[in-house]
């Protein structure tokens, strides 16, 4: 069905540089032509509404806690109704926007804007989170600096948007949700298959970890019930006897103030051991505020869910002697006992992550492990050499299962990028999806999108407190 999609056949031009040519019968309105604003409040029993900028607008969901708290005053917080479009004033020009689920409240912070007649909401929020329309709603924003930027609602109704006639709109949101619904479904089948691999991965490493490379060694009890029976060469140990645990800045005071450190926020840390470290800055603008550590020091996230997520790595290769990260980060310093890279594959090893999660504190969404928990884990450790050869041994049985996974990863990534691809097209003219609408069956059953994307950042939803000041 997507291969037959083609061009409309007669196009003309919009003046706009990021919409460029549209259908002949399509036309360009301001949105205060299709939306005006709503500005209610005075509804405090309505569910609290928040968005999520790759998901667009869900019900808050505060049972467990676990997000900032909730505002006792809702004096303040405005009614969306039930399909109207909301936007985080602060952060439209990142995608967060959407339509409401339901009747409920939103932030001082967001701006609602009911449809009128001849505009379908969700048409439009597909349009809106396209690239391009983006990229003009960072234009229209007005703030002192560029990061504070706030599109509020006199701009908003004076920007140019693309206008198809209603029945037009109607069919091209049938068509995407269709494909949303298949698209969601084949990347859930290969999450599957990833995780499945994983499994095998982590049952290679456990083993290997804990009872060596010879299946026909001597054991002795470790005196640890979820460690069980160990070589008999072999030490239990607790982490703290073989590494420190995040190190004191004090080292950095020999340093020179210019000197380049590199820069790790939790997203530049995947969930396999890699590490982004393109980010530099001189020693000076990092040293405060930020987790420290050095080239081959461990690191692993410590909040949920990078933490179950296996976000962590061995320094290795860290472009710079030193380097700073995310708060949210623990970092291990071996001693001569351990070999680094047996010392991450200690902590991502599942045994430790799922007695890591058992141990966490702190409210639901906000959980993190101890320094106590690790600091007082139990391992049970070879000799150096015998670290060496299983960590070679580890890499060659693994390298098949990592192949398999980046491959499938690689997979995922061009079908959120045909995605993309595929929504800015059809909302914006260059492809025809009527007849293909048009013979689709009636879509029942259409699954969230959130599979579309790895959901592990901890900025992923936006909080409503953050941006309270916008009202002010």
């Amino acid at each position: 069905m997507i291969d037959g999609l083609r061009p409309y056949a007669e196009m003309h031009e919009t003046g706009l540089p990021w919409l460029g040519d549209v259908p002949a019968h399509w036309d360009v309105r301001r949105n205060g032509r299709l939306f005006g604003v709503r500005c209610e409040t005075g509804f405090p029993d309505l569910p609290v509404l928040e968005v999520s900028i790759r998901s667009g607008v869900r019900i808050r969901n505060f049972d467990n806690g676990g997000r900032k708290q909730e505002m006792t005053d809702r004096s303040k917080y405005q009614r969306a109704v039930r399909g109207d479009i909301a936007y985080n004033m602060m952060r439209m020009w990142q995608g967060a926007v959407g339509i409401a689920p339901a009747d409920g409240l939103v932030s001082p912070a967001y701006v609602v804007a009911r449809p009128f007649p001849e505009a379908d909401a969700a048409y439009y929020a597909y349009l809106f989170r396209t690239a391009a329309y983006m990229r003009e709603i960072d234009v229209f924003s007005r703030g002192i600096v560029p990061d504070r930027n706030r599109l509020y609602w006199e701009s908003f109704k004076q920007m140019p948007s693309v206008y198809p006639p209603l029945d037009e709109q109607r069919l091209i949101v049938r068509f995407l949700d269709w494909h949303g619904a298949q698209t969601a479904k084949l990347v859930r089948a290969k999450k599957k298959i990833i995780a499945l691999l994983n499994e095998q991965k982590q049952a290679i490493i456990h083993r290997a970890v804990t009872r060596g490379l010879d299946p026909n060694a001597k054991l002795k009890p470790s005196g640890i019930p979820w460690l069980g029976d160990v070589p008999e060469g072999w030490e239990v140990k607790r982490l703290k006897n073989v590494c420190r645990i995040n190190p004191s800045k004090l080292a950095i005071k020999s340093r020179a103030d210019d000197e380049l450190a590199t820069f790790l926020p939790m997203e530049r840390v995947s969930g396999d051991g890699k590490i982004d470290g393109s980010i530099q800055a001189p020693i000076s603008e990092l040293a405060n505020g930020f987790t420290y550590f050095e080239r081959g020091d461990v690191i692993l996230a410590k909040i949920t869910p990078c933490f179950e997520n296996g976000k962590g790595a061995v320094l290795e290769a860290l472009p710079t002697e030193v380097g700073f990260g995310s708060t949210e980060f623990i970092v291990l310093r071996a001693s001569r006992k351990i070999d680094p890279r047996f010392l991450y594959l200690l902590t991502f090893e599942a045994q430790f992550r799922r007695l890591g999660v058992e141990s966490m504190t702190g409210s639901a969404g906000q959980q993190r492990i101890s320094q106590e928990f690790v600091s007082n884990y139990c391992i049970a450790l070879p000799g150096r050499d015998e670290q060496v050869r299983i960590i070679e041994a580890l890499k060659a049985a693994t390298r098949e299962f990592d192949a398999v996974i980046d491959a499938a990863f690689r997979e995922i990534s061009l079908i959120q990028e045909f995605r993309t691809r595929l929504i800015a097209d059809v909302v914006t003219g260059k492809l025809d999806v009527r007849a293909a609408a048009a013979s689709l069956p009636e879509i029942t059953d259409i699954e969230p999108l959130d599979d579309l994307a790895e959901v592990d950042d901890l900025d992923e939803t936006i909080d409503d407190a953050e941006n309270e000041e916008v009202a002010a």
